[in-house]
This record gives C-alpha cells, sequence and structure tokens, in this order.
C-alpha cells in the first residue's frame, strides 16, 4: 500500500513545445474500479483493482501553456471555404418572374390567398417602406374592415417594417392599454367621424 506522494515522469520529447517531464501526484481518494479485458473469443475476465489515482502536472508550466495557446490558434483557423455551386452568367432577370396569382402593390382578399402569401414569403425577408400617403390609405381601408387590430396582424396584411408601421399608427390610432380590446390599435376619433378620410 502507497501513502499520497510524489514521483516524476519523463517522456520522450516528439514535439519541442510539448513539457518533458511531469508530477505525478498520487493519491488513494478514488472511486473503487476495476480492470477488464476481452479476450479474441470474447471471454472477459478482471485483470486487478484500481487503488491509486495519479494526477499528471508539467513541471514547466511556461511551456505547457504555450502548448495549449499553439493548439487554440490551430482549431480557430478555419481551413475550409465556401465555394458556389455554380454561377448564373448572363442572366437578365428572366426567372425572377412575380408569382402567379400575386399582383404587386394589392392586398390578398380571401384567406387562403392570404395565407399562401404569408407561408411563401420568407420571414427574415427584408421589407421596403411604401409611401406615406399609400400606406395612409391602406390602413384605412382596414379599419373600415375591422376597427381594432394588433401590430402583428398590420405588419403581416400590409408587409411593411414594423417601425414604419408604429409611426403611422402614432399619427392616425390610439393604442388600448385595458379593457376587452386590450393590445390592439383603432382609430382616433376625427378619423372615425369623417368615416376613415384623412382630412
Amino acid at each position: 500500500m502507497f501513502l499520497d506522494s510524489q514521483f516524476t515522469l519523463e517522456m520522450i520529447q516528439t514535439n519541442p513545445n510539448t513539457p518533458r517531464s511531469y508530477k505525478l501526484n498520487m493519491s488513494k481518494d478514488v472511486a473503487p474500479m476495476c480492470v477488464f479485458s476481452k479476450s479474441n473469443q470474447g471471454k472477459i475476465s478482471v485483470e486487478g483493482k484500481v487503488e491509486c489515482n495519479f494526477d499528471m502536472e508539467p513541471q514547466n508550466l511556461r511551456a505547457y501553456s504555450n502548448l495549449c495557446r499553439d493548439r487554440t490558434n490551430e482549431a480557430a483557423v478555419k481551413t475550409r471555404k465556401a465555394k458556389p455551386l455554380f454561377v448564373l452568367e448572363n442572366d437578365h432577370g428572366m426567372f425572377m418572374r412575380p408569382m402567379p396569382g400575386i399582383v404587386v402593390g394589392q392586398l390578398p382578399s380571401s384567406s387562403k390567398e392570404k395565407r399562401k402569401l404569408t407561408q411563401s414569403k420568407r420571414q427574415d425577408a427584408k421589407r421596403v417602406r411604401m409611401d406615406k400617403g399609400e400606406m395612409l390609405n391602406i390602413l384605412f381601408r382596414l379599419f373600415e374592415r375591422q376597427p381594432n387590430w394588433r401590430l402583428k396582424q398590420l405588419v403581416l396584411e400590409t408587409d411593411q417594417p414594423q417601425q414604419f408601421l408604429k409611426e403611422m399608427l402614432r399619427e392616425i390610432c390610439v393604442y388600448n392599454k385595458r379593457g376587452s380590446n386590450q393590445g390592439t390599435h383603432e382609430l382616433k376619433g376625427e378619423y372615425k367621424i369623417f368615416g376613415g378620410n384623412q382630412q
């Protein structure tokens, strides 16, 4: 039986950056374990019992820290580069045609068309602001159809940037913070009186 003690280990140096000598700190504080082997015939047998634990510590910490830094730097270097599969040459937009059934600048009328339109659009596509007057007309038409709208619904209906819609809604709408229509926008009183026509 060994008491807790220290040993040294000298290794053959194959790489000049790796430390050559190590301290082996031995301790008896180890969970009960056994060593098994398996023969070519598939027979398993017990080879021994683990009684000691050796922790290996490099004596030259500077060399070891340099080795770790070099390994990290090597791992950070990108070895693969993305290559395009093919490049379209002499393409003059012939393949960039609008989808059938969708007219630019017109809102879809049926819920089936709306669903198809939202599914076909990519979520991360950048929305482009339309003219302010045209946007107001669309908003008034939407509020004629339904008196209260959530911001997300309006973004889907108008396909406009959320920040732009917020600016427009601040001018013509009231935000409901309480009540049955909480979290929705509705037209200000002066726009309701004129039936949605801006004056």
